[in-house]
């Protein structure tokens, strides 16, 4: 009989291999991230399985992620990259859609799986980014922020995309359209609102009720409060997560936040998160769709980076800046994931599709990490507020 505490060695023993991960992908001058990632997969080859524990942990983690970067945003460079990000987002929208779509449907000569795959290719998650160019030392240069701010515009776009396909698939469903704009502006009322509160608690009673010690628990408690709402919202938790995060990098506990939370995450929780998406790799079928899985690698990428890349160009940025932007938005994860098991339920897809969604999903979260690297090579820009 299987011990009720046997989770408490899987989560050992993933700290351990995360850690030993690290270590090993930084001796071949790598970011940790990778060998993190890669240790998960090695790890998932019937040693240990993906559990509902391990998820929830791993979910903390990425919000924790997510959290400790809106912390680390200077909020005036990300009012003025507004425009950029939203060129930036736009491009890497578009174009993705375009080259997937195009490139399935001369191969299945189906629209409205090509759509779909299309659909898929234009979902970013930009936490491995967002973890990368932190070891890299450039989440607070302007490419940092123009990432971040395109890949929350980009998650909106996204789903504001799916309701419309949903739409075509399922008459009478292109209702909820409305429904879904007015959950996304809902969340970013709750936002303001939210923020306008917190800030204003905290300059208020900061030494009143010497928040110094408890900060650090209450910042806690808003960004879940936060990431929960933005899910039920329609907007993914860790969109709310950074949000919450950019509204405490307003107050004088922004660094002591940062650094206390950054020790809670890269502990335990951050770990996890990136050993999970490992574990969560199904080999087999991934390579059993390898022909279809390289169309969307290849040409996912390649949308992310001309299209994210035109749009940096088009906003002021040089064009090794631009290259940089691009490959930051190549990472597919969770997000695509959830959309292919959507139109597998609702038939438009089959599992042979849904294995090459995996396989990008895999692809583009091993090659983003040396790229970003690659790209960042002899910059002496570190730090740019």
């Amino acid at each position: 009989m299987e011990s009720k505490l046997i989770f408490l060695l899987h989560i050992g023993l993933i700290l351990l291999v995360a850690n030993i991960g690290g270590v090993i992908s930084r001796k071949f001058k790598q970011p940790a991230v990778l060998g993190q990632i890669l240790a998960g997969i090695i790890l998932g080859i019937g040693i240990i399985e993906k559990t509902e524990t391990i998820e929830h942990i791993a979910e903390i983690g990425v919000i924790f992620l997510m959290f400790i970067a809106g912390l680390e945003t200077d909020v005036n460079e990300l009012k003025a990259s507004g425009k950029s990000s939203s060129l930036i987002a736009l491009g890497g929208v578009i174009t993705p859609l375009l080259l997937v779509a195009g490139g399935m449907y001369f191969i299945t000569k189906d629209l409205l799986l090509s759509i779909f795959m299309g659909v898929i290719s234009t979902a970013t998650s930009v936490s491995i980014s967002v973890q990368t160019l932190r070891e890299l030392g450039h989440l607070r240069t302007k490419q940092g922020i123009g990432i971040l701010g395109a890949a929350i515009i980009d998650d909106i776009v996204g789903i504001v995309l799916l309701t419309i396909v949903t739409g075509m698939i399922k008459p009478g469903a292109e209702n909820s359209l409305f429904i879904v704009v007015g959950k996304i502006l809902a969340f970013f009322i709750v936002t303001i609102v939210v923020g306008f509160l917190i800030i204003k608690v905290l300059c208020r009673f900061s030494e009143k009720i010497h928040l110094e010690d408890k900060i650090v628990t209450y910042a806690i408690v808003s960004c879940f409060i936060l990431a929960f709402l933005s899910e039920e919202l329609g907007v993914a938790a860790i969109t709310g997560a950074y949000f919450c995060g950019v509204v405490f990098s307003m107050t004088s506990f922004n660094r002591k936040l940062t650094h206390e939370i950054h020790r809670i995450s890269a502990a335990m929780f951050t770990p996890v998160f990136f050993i999970g998406i490992g574990l969560g790799v199904d080999l087999i079928s991934a390579f059993k769709a390898l022909g279809v899985g390289l169309i969307l690698v290849v040409l996912g990428a390649l949308g992310k980076v001309i299209g994210c890349g035109l749009g940096a160009r088009f906003s002021g940025f040089v064009r090794r800046e631009a290259i940089q932007i691009g490959i930051g938005m190549i990472p597919r994860a969770e997000v695509a994931i959830i959309i292919a098991n959507l139109g597998v339920a609702m038939g438009v897809i089959t599992k042979k599709e849904m294995a090459a969604v995996i396989f990008m999903v895999l692809m583009t979260t091993l090659i983003t990490p040396p790229l970003l690297k690659w790209s960042f090579k002899d910059s002496n820009q570190t730090v740019e507020s």
